[in-house]
């Protein structure tokens, strides 16, 4: 089984494609990818310090989670939807772009982004005892404060700031025995 680790410490801020922001992009998968437009995944840890528009992503289904701050409200254009630090993920169609408001100062979010021609994705909190086994052909966790895992080889401690990601359609189960704040991320099977 092929696992590979990405610090966010490591990752250079880069511009958001819109100029609104920054950004740190922890992966582009596959590893061909070299830009904005020839991924089928990406997951990148944002700053939000103003209110402004999302960057629109047409043919891409995106989720979001705050990490850090005391959230945001994504203005759509039929809906507001507030998110806060214990809110699950929300999913939604990378077109909408929506408007985001800060609920109380600079926040920081996980994005992670699929192609439509990826397969469906999924984002989930990784709660203590929780697994992830089955045949993705994708699979990630992402540890936004120090945890401890057990990757099918033993526990395994995780520094803050960790994505964890295999591309192999069978590994191991992965299981998370400590962690204050994580987030499997897959590709489902189609």
């Amino acid at each position: 089984m092929t696992q590979y680790k990405v610090q966010l410490a490591d990752c250079p801020p880069q511009a958001w494609r819109n100029g609104g922001g920054q950004t740190q992009a922890l992966l582009t998968w596959p590893a061909t990818a070299s830009g904005y437009d020839d991924w089928w995944v990406r997951v990148s840890v944002a700053r939000i310090s103003t209110d402004g528009p999302f960057s629109a992503f047409p043919g891409v289904q995106r989720w979001f989670a705050v990490v850090q701050g005391a959230g945001v409200a994504l203005e759509f254009a039929d809906e507001e939807v507030t998110l806060t630090k214990s809110s699950p993920p929300l999913s939604f169609d990378g077109a909408r772009a929506p408007g985001c408001r800060l609920l109380g100062g600079p926040t920081q979010d996980l994005n992670f982004m699929v192609r439509s021609e990826a397969g469906p994705g999924r984002m989930s909190a990784a709660h203590p005892g929780s697994v992830l086994s089955g045949p993705h052909p994708w699979r990630a966790l992402y540890v936004a404060q120090a945890a401890l895992a057990d990757l099918g080889q033993g526990a395994e401690p995780l520094p803050a700031g960790t994505l964890l990601w295999s591309d192999a359609r069978t590994p191991a189960p992965w299981q998370v025995l400590k962690a204050p704040q994580a987030w499997w991320l897959t590709l489902e099977a189609r």
